[in-house]
């Protein structure tokens, strides 16, 4: 009784400071760069809410004592079935959100009434060039526009009050090896953003542009181009790529290189510099094309300055990356009192393993400490912080296979970080899941697909009951909270599998996460005591964010299970328990009670292929082509998530001409599955079929134990 009171007691004091803060805040006409400098408590008018991207509201009308009373205020069904990422902005009481195939869509934040919908009309056939689902993280505001960038390669401007098309330009290099699925940022009045591609032949670069016509004013590029002839075209940054360049090998730019930037990046007013992480060196496998070196400025966090592009520092996390280490998450900014000293730094938490700090003006490192296991580096240098690569993590060099702990997936994928200046702690959404990696032999370069150099039927899962269930036993996540100056977890949340959603901390002692398995989560920010849930009936991989209206604060989330977890991971996608892909936004505030509507029931997958009348040869060959090929869309060993056809299910393998005329003739190109003539021939599309019927009829046998 008496905790009930205290509860109620102070929900009513803080909802007063709510409604005074709100009406201070004012409504404003327009998102400045004052206010993206100071953002109203309010609103959420970028990415990570501010430019220190720290995602940390210091609403507080939802709090520890009332989030039980959380309750639907209002949803909207997303017309984009597959994996929703973005976090919704709010400015002047319209929310704003992209969705899968980065279309965009204003609802008023208060009731949910749709004001308008804006589809970009991205081809279907993109999806084969996309590493890791259709999806998009949301949207930039600035004056009286809204920018998307979409994932064939477009750079959009909309009227923020109509959706209409002001501008519109292809910004990637070419729109074979390129998408684009990360948010805009603005930065001094202009749009920033990157691309993806490190999978492909991309070479990664940031590019700042005119919010006015698309002109892009500066661009660096992340890794150096061809030396013929110097690179004076760098300009300014002519220095900075001499230096990389001693730190390649080979022919390296002729595939691209990599190290694209397809998330992070982060402003630091007080320092004028735009801090950036970096993708994988491409191709993954160095032996691949003869790489050696660190490969800079790969896997790395770059700084350069925000008016001009111009380098400023960098600090490598992953030298000489063969597995897959982007750098690309979250980078935060925040004051932290370290050993007695109040220092400016950026904290990160790439897939690694590892959280690093680092002073923010000069890069200099402060410390790397690992949150998770990590078996590919014995230690980091105290004084570097250059990690001790395992010897045996050369796994071009051994000839032989190795698991890493962390995979591929990374100890932190994309789900975005919160830190809260409250408790000290930043929140890290955590992947435990190793990978297996082993280089492919004799590999050669194609016009078409990965661009990694590995052999992916090597690793490819067993059909075998006891191997399936050690990796998924070994297959978990957690939420961790990271005490950022003692260097230490003081908290954790063990999560059945990984792939959970990001995070939001606020001033009201809350953390908010999805999770794979579909329920959105409240925990106390300093104990992590789990305080509300909400089963939200698919995975949540997005992040929440939270606004106020009229007194009132809701918390938002976008639903909806997808992402490289699901398509490429086969056996081990539905570890986390989501079984479908409903898309939906979620608005949430206290003493709501909507409802959302019954779960439809699921169709039942039933194994029942054609029997195996290939060769073992045939199989083999077959499955070595599916795994350079197929995979990353149809799942590791022919398994299927729930975004893309598991082909084992498929009635055309019953049929040599269906398969031909599928992945030869092209013949579901509007349906993203494009034509691989340019490197297959009719024995090899027969050479899969029997593959999948072989894999189809071992894993039916594997359903009768």
């Amino acid at each position: 009784m008496r905790v009930s009171f205290l509860r109620k007691l102070v929900a009513a004091s803080t909802l007063a400071l709510a409604v005074g803060a709100v009406a201070e805040s004012g409504a404003m006409a327009g998102v400045t760069e004052a206010m993206l400098r100071n953002v109203p408590a309010d609103e959420w008018l970028s990415y990570g809410r501010d430019y220190a991207e720290q995602r940390f509201s210091p609403l507080k009308q939802v709090n520890e004592y009332n989030v039980d009373q959380l309750g639907l205020a209002w949803y909207a069904d997303i017309d984009s079935a597959r994996g929703q990422e973005a976090t919704p902005l709010v400015h002047d009481g319209v929310l704003y959100v992209t969705t899968a195939w980065s279309m965009v869509k204003a609802y008023d934040a208060r009731t949910g009434k749709p004001l308008w919908a804006f589809d970009p009309k991205v081809p279907r056939a993109t999806l084969y060039r996309a590493c890791c689902d259709a999806v998009n993280r949301g949207v930039a505001l600035y004056g009286d526009k809204v920018f998307v960038a979409a994932l064939d390669g477009r750079l959009i401007a909309l009227d923020q009050k109509t959706g209409a098309v002001l501008w519109s330009k292809v910004v990637v290099p070419n729109q074979t090896d390129y998408t684009i699925t990360g948010a805009p940022r603005i930065v001094k009045g202009r749009v920033l953003i990157g691309a993806g591609g490190s999978e492909y032949k991309a070479r990664g670069y940031i590019s700042a542009y005119d919010p006015e016509t698309g002109s892009e004013v500066w661009r660096f590029n992340t890794v150096p181009g061809n030396p013929a002839g110097g690179f004076a075209k760098e300009g300014v940054n002519k220095a900075a790529h001499e230096a990389a360049a001693k730190t390649w090998g080979n022919k390296w730019w002729e595939l691209g290189g990599g190290g694209t930037v397809w998330d992070s990046i982060t402003y630091d007013p007080e320092t004028n510099l735009v801090l950036f992480g970096t993708g994988n060196a491409e191709p993954w496998n160095p032996a691949a094309n003869g790489r050696a070196g660190d490969s800079l400025y790969t896997s790395s966090i770059v700084a350069v300055n925000a008016d001009t592009g111009q380098y400023a520092w960098h600090f490598q996390e992953t030298p000489e990356d063969r597995w897959d280490f982007d750098s690309d998450q979250q980078i935060t900014i925040a004051d932290v009192t370290i050993g007695g000293e109040k220092r400016h730094v950026a904290m990160h938490a790439p897939k690694n393993g590892h959280v690093y700090v680092l002073d923010v003006k000069t890069g200099k490192f402060l410390s790397a400490t690992p949150w998770v296991p990590v078996n590919w580096a014995t230690g980091v240098d105290p004084e570097t912080g250059r990690p001790i690569i395992n010897p045996d993590a050369r796994y071009e060099k051994t000839g032989k296979t190795f698991v890493s702990l962390p995979g591929a997936v990374g100890a932190h994928s994309w789900q975005p970080q919160s830190y809260s200046p409250k408790t000290g702690y930043l929140y890290i959404p955590t992947n435990l899941a190793g990978w297996p990696y082993a280089a492919a032999k004799d590999w050669k370069p194609t016009s078409i697909g990965w661009t990694i150099g590995m052999d992916g039927y090597v690793v490819a899962m067993p059909a075998d009951l006891k191997v399936q269930a050690g990796a998924k036993a070994a297959t978990t996540g957690q939420l961790v909270a990271w005490d950022v100056a003692n260097k230490k977890a003081a908290w954790k949340v063990d999560l059945v599998g990984p792939s959970n959603g990001g995070l939001l901390s606020t001033a009201g002692n809350l953390v908010f996460q999805g999770t794979s398995g579909g329920d959105f989560v409240a925990y106390t920010a300093d104990k992590g005591q789990k305080l509300w849930s909400f089963p939200a009936q698919s995975g949540i991989i997005a992040a929440p964010m939270t606004y106020a209206i009229g007194g009132e604060q809701y918390v938002a989330i976008l639903v909806g299970w997808g992402g490289v977890w699901d398509v490429a991971t086969g056996v081990l996608a539905k570890k986390g328990g989501a079984a479908r892909n409903i898309s939906r936004l979620m608005v949430f505030k206290l003493g709501a009670s909507g409802q959302l509507p019954e779960l439809p029931p699921m169709n039942k997958m039933v194994l029942d292929p054609p029997p195996f009348t290939g060769t073992p040869a045939q199989a083999t060959r077959g499955g070595q082509l599916y795994a350079r090929y197929c995979a990353m869309c149809h799942g590791d060993a022919a398994i299927a998530g729930n975004l893309n056809p598991d082909l084992r299910h498929s009635g055309t393998i019953g049929s040599a001409a269906a398969v031909k005329a599928i992945v030869l003739g092209g013949q579901l190109h509007e349906l993203g599955m494009v034509s691989f003539k340019a490197v297959l021939q009719a024995p090899d599309a027969e050479a899969i079929r029997m593959y999948l019927i072989k894999r189809a009829n071992e894993d039916k046998a594997l359903e009768a134990h």
